[in-house]
C-alpha cells in the first residue's frame, strides 16, 4: 500500500475498471508498474501469491481461451478481482482484492507508479476497494512505510498484523546436527506423487492462517511453474514403513537468485507431531541446504504476535530485517 496525499487529480480524468481476470496486455501492464514501484521502494507492494494470482496462469496454460480484447490465460480466480487505475488511458495505480475467507473480511494490496504519487490516486483506490468489499477490508502496506500509514488513517483504517520479515547470515553456519524424533526421515518433494499429502498437510498446519492454510492444486502448480521451484530444496518428513509412510511436516526453501538470498519459504509440522523438535530439526536441515548452495543470507516471514515463532527463529540467529503491516476497517 502506497501513496501520498498532498494534491489532487480531477476525478474526471481518472477512471478506476473492476476486474475478475485480466488480458495478458493488462496483466504485463500491472507487472511493469509493479517493477518500477519496487525499484523505487526496494520491495514489493503486491505479494508473490498476489503477483501469481495477477499472472493468472498455470504451467500448462492449456486452458486458455480468447476474447474481451485479448488473449485470457488461465481463467479467473475465485474471489480474485483486480482494480486498474488509469488517467487519460495511462496506467498508473493498481490494487488486488481477494475475497476467499470465509470468516475474515477481505484483504487487499495496492500501489500507485512512482512518478504518479501524490495526486490522491492511492486515496482513490482505497475508497473502491471499500465499496468493493462493503467496508469489510484489510490492507497490506508491505514495509510499513509512512506514506502508507497515513493512508490507513485516512481511509479509517486501523492496524490489526505485524509480519516481521527475519534475517541471519549462512555464511559460517553453525547449526547443531539436526535430531529428527524417533522413526522420522527426510526426503526431497516428488512432484505429483507428493502434492495432493502436501495440501493436506499444509492445511492442517496452517489451519488458522487465512492464506497459507487455503493453497489449492492451482496454487501448487503457480509455484512449482516458477523458475525458482527445485524439489531438491524442499524437504518432506515422514513416519511409518516405507511404502505407508505419513507425511507429518514439511519445510520448502526458496532461493531469490538475483538477491542471492534463500528463504525458509514454508514450514509446517502436523499438529499431532508439534513438539517433539521436528520444526527445529526441519529449519536446521533447509539452512544447511541453502548454505550448501553458496548462499551467503537467509529469511523468513513470521508474525510477531508468534511469540514462540519469534523465539525459536531469535535463538537460530534470526533478526528483525523489516516490518509489513496489514490494517482493517473496524469490525
Amino acid at each position: 500500500m502506497t501513496d501520498e496525499t498532498p494534491a489532487r487529480t480531477p476525478a474526471a480524468l481518472r477512471q478506476i475498471d473492476t476486474y475478475d481476470v485480466l488480458t495478458d496486455e493488462q496483466a504485463a501492464a500491472v507487472l511493469a508498474l509493479l517493477a518500477e514501484a519496487a525499484r523505487t521502494d526496494g520491495q514489493q507492494a503486491v505479494s508473490e501469491q498476489g503477483r501469481l494470482q495477477l499472472r493468472n496462469f498455470t504451467a500448462s496454460r492449456s486452458d486458455s481461451v480468447e476474447g474481451g480484447g485479448g488473449r485470457r490465460a488461465g481463467g479467473a480466480r475465485e474471489g480474485v478481482r483486480h482494480l486498474l487505475l488509469t488517467v487519460d488511458g495511462e496506467l498508473v495505480g493498481y490494487a488486488q482484492l481477494e475475497d476467499n475467507d470465509p470468516v475474515e473480511a477481505p484483504a487487499a494490496e495496492l500501489v500507485v507508479h512512482p512518478a504518479h504519487r501524490g495526486h490522491g490516486h492511492g486515496r482513490a483506490l482505497g475508497t473502491a476497494l471499500l465499496a468493493e468489499s462493503g467496508r469489510r477490508l484489510r490492507v497490506w502496506a508491505h514495509g510499513g512505510h509512512s506514506a502508507a500509514r497515513h493512508l490507513a488513517q485516512v481511509l479509517g483504517l486501523t492496524l490489526f498484523r505485524e509480519l516481521r520479515q527475519m534475517r541471519r547470515p549462512l555464511d559460517g553456519l553453525d547449526l547443531d546436527e539436526p535430531v529428527l524424533p524417533e522413526g522420522v526421515r527426510v526426503r526431497a518433494f516428488v512432484p505429483g506423487a507428493d502434492d495432493a499429502a502436501w495440501l493436506a498437510v499444509n492445511a492442517e498446519a496452517f489451519a488458522h492462517h487465512p492464506e497459507q492454510g487455503s493453497l489449492t492444486q492451482r496454487d501448487l502448480d503457480d509455484r512449482k511453474a516458477e523458475p525458482w521451484f527445485d524439489p531438491a530444496g524442499f524437504f518432506l518428513a515422514e513416519r511409518g514403513p516405507e511404502g505407508g509412510a505419513e507425511l507429518i511436516g514439511f519445510h520448502w526453501t526458496k532461493t531469490h537468485a538475483a538477491e542471492r538470498l534463500g528463504e525458509v519459504y514454508v514450514l509446517g509440522v502436523r499438529p499431532g507431531a508439534q513438539g517433539g523438535g521436528l520444526g527445529k530439526a526441519l529449519t536446521a536441515i533447509g539452512l544447511r541446504h541453502l548454505a550448501a548452495a553458496g548462499l551467503p543470507t537467509a529469511m523468513l516471514y513470521v508474525d510477531a504476535d508468534n511469540k514462540a515463532a519469534v523465539n525459536v527463529y531469535e535463538r537460530m540467529g534470526f533478526t528483525t530485517h523489516e516490518t509489513d503491516l496489514m490494517y482493517r476497517t473496524e469490525s
